[in-house]
């Protein structure tokens, strides 16, 4: 028969350290997930500055009218064009900088379960 007796304190310890970092890991997700929000939030802002930018350049009152006047509307517009595709050009690289660091993270806490898992279970064999 089965010599060894069942100790529900060895169990319940194993459990706590091999899900602890689940436990981080979820805090850490949640973390992400608020960092990826304000990102969007940031970014949206930037196309509604842009937008707005363009509507006044469109509307604003002009006293010359004529080909001089359509000139200066499209190189404000081309102007307001180039700043909005350099802050995306910005946010692109904050996005792929907050994406890696979101990656490594999580690939830690992953490190972190299976190294623990791989403790307790080492440890049961230890013991047997």
């Amino acid at each position: 028969m089965n010599d060894r007796t069942f100790d529900m304190d060895t169990w319940m310890e194993t459990y706590k350290e091999a899900f602890s970092a689940f436990g981080k890991a979820q805090q850490e997700s949640f973390k992400a997930l608020e960092r990826f929000a304000r990102f969007h939030y940031s970014v949206a802002g930037d196309v509604l500055e842009a937008g707005i930018a363009q509507a006044k350049a469109t509307l604003a009152p002009k006293v010359a009218v004529g080909t001089h006047a359509i000139a200066e509307l499209l190189q404000r517009q081309a102007d307001l064009g180039s700043q909005l595709s350099d802050k995306l050009k910005a946010r692109a690289e904050e996005f792929s900088a907050m994406a890696a660091d979101v990656q490594q993270t999580v690939g830690s806490f992953a490190a972190q379960a299976a190294n623990g898992a791989t403790r307790a279970t080492r440890s049961k064999e230890k013991a047997a």
